[in-house]
């Protein structure tokens, strides 16, 4: 942070305010305690019949690595709309969002992670700017080891586990 946007002043310094116990950025011209909190990561499972659907990324970071469509929450808008818009910019594709399947903390990065079953009526898809290529897997095809991100590969587990077990409840965990 470089000014205050209370009042504009470059008196920015992390410090601990009274009555608090984390360092936070503090305005030293007007005492303005700015406070940077977790970003929300919303994404979705895409399905169709037996398979899932994954992008092999075409930005940074993990370029060229497998994911699920997912991405940064939008000011105004909930999980659910964050959850379909970046399936969309992603892949083209729609889904009927269904069950919130995972919650994923990520202390290390300041991110919580929410991802949804996603069901797509026909297998209709296309690359974008962001993603170089789309496939739907089966869980065997899946590519495990090129998969971008731990929170995407805690996802597809779950979710696996789950559809085998018949029932989908929602994993909350927080991975280090």
């Amino acid at each position: 942070m470089k000014f205050c946007s209370a009042c504009g002043s470059a008196d920015i310094a992390l410090s601990v305010p009274e009555g608090d116990h984390r360092e936070r950025y503090v305005c030293g011209a007007c005492k303005t305690v700015h406070y940077k909190n977790p970003l929300i990561v919303c994404g979705v499972v895409p399905v169709y019949g037996d398979k899932v659907m994954l992008c092999k990324r075409g930005i940074e970071p993990r370029y060229g690595k497998w994911t699920l469509p997912a991405g940064f929450m939008e000011n105004k808008e909930s999980v659910e709309e964050g959850a379909q818009r970046e399936l969309f910019e992603e892949s083209q594709a729609t889904v009927t969002l269904g069950p919130l399947l995972a919650v994923l903390s990520v202390p290390y990065i300041s991110q919580v992670h929410m991802m949804y079953v996603g069901q797509m009526s026909e297998p209709k898809y296309a690359v974008t700017p962001e993603s170089t290529e789309i496939n739907l897997y089966s869980e065997s095809e899946i590519p495990w080891d090129e998969l971008a991100f731990r929170t995407v590969k805690v996802t597809l587990e779950h979710y696996f586990a789950c559809r085998k077990a018949g029932a989908f409840a929602v994993k909350c965990d927080s991975l280090s």
